[in-house]
C-alpha cells in the first residue's frame, strides 16, 4: 500500500491476562444476543430520526450480517478497551456492536455527528469520539484486507481475469484517481493549499484496482491540485518499480523471442513507463491501435467502478465535507478503502443490490501527463500487435 498522510501507528502495549479479559467481557458478534439488530432497530425506531429507510440491517449498513461481525471481531479488542465509557442518553453503556454499527452509519451515511447521534440517541461528540476510535482499530488490525500481492499463484489469478476481462495479457492492475470534496473557509489559513485545477477544495486518492474491484494499492493526504503522474511517481508503488521490487514477474513470451513483461494501466493522465502502459493518443490511429485503445478503456472501467462504488457506499467521502480535519481525512479514506475490500474479501451480497456506476469524479476534466519513455512506447505497440494477432505467445 502506498504512504497515507497522516497515518501513524500506535504503539501496542502489553496486556496483562486479566486486562484482556476484561476488555473482552462485554459479548462480541459470536456469543452476543441475537436479537442485538432487534433491540437496536426498535430504538432507531422509536427515536424522531431525520433518517429514512432504517428498516433493514443492510439499508442502514450497506454490509451483511456476516460481514458486520467479521468487523466487530477485528476491532472488538480496541473498542471495547476499559478505558471506553460509551453511553446512551439514557445512560446505558454502548455494546461492541452498538459502537461499531454508530461508526458505520457515520462513515455509510455521510450524515452529521448531530444526525447519527439523533438517530442513536447519543451525543453527537459520542459519535465522533467512537468513530474515530473504529478508524484507528481499522488501520491497525484490517491493513491485511489491502496489500500487493505476495505469491505467483495470486498474482497469476489476477493477470488471468485480466486477460478474460479484454485480452490484455500479464497486465497487474489499473490506476485512478478520484477527489475528496472539502469546504474550507476562506478564513482558512491553508484554503489555496487545497484549491484544485477545477476551483474546488480537495483532496487526492490514488488508487490501483484489480479485477475484483479491490484496491491494491492507495495513495492519499496529497492536496487535489496535485497532478495525477506527480501523485503516482511520488508513491512507494513507483519508487519499487523504479527499483526493480515491484511488476517483476516473469514476462510472456513470444514467439520472436520477446516478451511482454508486468504492467498497470491507466488513461491519459500518467506518464507511459515501461511497467504503465497508458492509451495511443489522436483520432485517425491504424485499426490495430484503435483495437488497443478500445480494450484498453474497457479494461479501466474496473478501476472507475471501484472508486465509484467506494463513494457511493460509503458516503462520507462522497460529498463536500464540512471543514475536515486535514490530518484525519487520509485515514477515514484509508479505513473506507479496507472497509471496501473487506466486503469483497467476504463476498458480500449487500453488495449486489448498490448499482454499478463509473462516474466518481463528476465535473472533472481528463489531465493530459504527455510524458513518455521508450521502453514503454514498446511494450505498448507489442501489446497492440499482439492483441491484433500479429504476434504470438
Amino acid at each position: 500500500m502506498g504512504p497515507v498522510r497522516g497515518f501513524r501507528k500506535r504503539k501496542k502495549t502489553e496486556k496483562k491476562p486479566e486486562e484482556n479479559a476484561s476488555a473482552s467481557g462485554s459479548p462480541g458478534p459470536e456469543e452476543g444476543p441475537l436479537d442485538w439488530w432487534d433491540e437496536f432497530s426498535r430504538r432507531i425506531h422509536g427515536l424522531q430520526s431525520p433518517s429514512k429507510s432504517l428498516d433493514r440491517f443492510e439499508t442502514v449498513f450497506k454490509i451483511s450480517r456476516k460481514t458486520f461481525d467479521y468487523i466487530c471481531s477485528l476491532v472488538k479488542e480496541d473498542m471495547m478497551a476499559k478505558s471506553a465509557h460509551f453511553v446512551f442518553a439514557n445512560g446505558k453503556p454502548l455494546s461492541l456492536c452498538d459502537q461499531v454499527a454508530v461508526a458505520l452509519r457515520r462513515l455509510s451515511s455521510g450524515e452529521s455527528l448531530v444526525t447519527v447521534g439523533d438517530s442513536f440517541g447519543l451525543n453527537h461528540s459520542t459519535v465522533s469520539q467512537v468513530t474515530w476510535r473504529f478508524v484507528e482499530s481499522m488501520e491497525e488490525r484490517g491493513l491485511h484486507h489491502l496489500k500487493w500481492p505476495s505469491t505467483d499463484t495470486e498474482m497469476r489469478e489476477i493477470k488471468s481475469k485480466f486477460e478474460k476481462m479484454r485480452g490484455l495479457p500479464n497486465c497487474c492492475g489499473v490506476v485512478d484517481t478520484t477527489h475528496i470534496m472539502m469546504c474550507l473557509p476562506a478564513s482558512d489559513p491553508s484554503s489555496h493549499t487545497w484549491l484544485d485545477h477545477e476551483k474546488n477544495h480537495s483532496m487526492v486518492l490514488q488508487a490501483i484496482v484489480d479485477p475484483d474491484m479491490r484496491f491494491r494499492d492507495i495513495v492519499t493526504g496529497w492536496p487535489g491540485k496535485m497532478k495525477d503522474w506527480l501523485v503516482f511517481e511520488s508513491s512507494n508503488f513507483y519508487k519499487l518499480c523504479d527499483k526493480g521490487e515491484r511488476l517483476n514477474g516473469k514476462d510472456l513470451e513470444l514467439s520472436e523471442g520477446s516478451g511482454i513483461r508486468e504492467y498497470i494501466i491507466g488513461d491519459l493522465g500518467y506518464p507511459l513507463l515501461p511497467h504503465l502502459i497508458i492509451p495511443y493518443e489522436g483520432t485517425e490511429l491504424p485499426e490495430s491501435r484503435e483495437e488497443f485503445n478500445r480494450r484498453h478503456h474497457a479494461t479501466r472501467i474496473v478501476a472507475q467502478r471501484a472508486l465509484a462504488r467506494l463513494k457511493d457506499t460509503w458516503k462520507i467521502i462522497q460529498g463536500v465535507m464540512w471543514r475536515p480535519d486535514k490530518h484525519r481525512l487520509p485515514r477515514i479514506i484509508l479505513t473506507c478503502c479496507l472497509l471496501h475490500n473487506i466486503i469483497i474479501d467476504m463476498d458480500d451480497e449487500a453488495q449486489d443490490e448498490v448499482p454499478l456506476s463509473h462516474n466518481h469524479d463528476s465535473g472533472y476534466h481528463q489531465q493530459i501527463c504527455g510524458t513518455v519513455d521508450i521502453k514503454g512506447v514498446h511494450l505498448r505497440d507489442k501489446l497492440s500487435l499482439y492483441l491484433s494477432g500479429r504476434l504470438h505467445s
